[in-house]
């Protein structure tokens, strides 16, 4: 399945619980034709994956591809809420604060996510 940046492409972590929940928020709050999510684990991520230079066998930040390129960790996270228009403004203020906190805010998420909130057996979106 090709898929063209006429939506943005988030790639995730589809067995982790956090990635599943913060994909079905996403799905809630976002427009319908602004993101296409594609789990890492799915041949399409693996493809993208390579195609942008990312390992394969793991996933430690989210990936927004867009038509601007790909953005990851705290920045992939807030061009992804600023896109939503209800949350542009909170990106906006979340912006403010300096990179190397929010990464290191972000990292220590991603690095206890599996611990904190559990890893799933199913997926978001379907994909197999």
């Amino acid at each position: 399945m090709e898929t063209s940046l006429d939506k943005s492409i988030i790639i995730f972590d589809g067995e982790c619980n956090l990635c599943n929940g913060v994909v079905g928020w996403l799905m809630q709050f976002a427009p319908e034709d602004l993101f296409h999510f594609v789990p890492f684990q799915s041949p399409q991520g693996q493809k993208l994956l390579r195609k942008y230079e990312y390992p394969t066998e793991r996933l430690d930040t989210v990936i927004l591809i867009d038509e601007y390129g790909s953005h990851t960790h705290s920045d992939g996270f807030l061009k992804i809420i600023s896109k939503i228009p209800k949350w542009k403004r909170v990106a906006a203020l979340l912006a403010f604060v300096p990179r190397m906190i929010r990464d290191g805010i972000y990292r220590l998420a991603s690095r206890n996510r599996v611990k904190w909130f559990g890893q799933s057996q199913s997926c978001t979106i379907n994909f197999r």
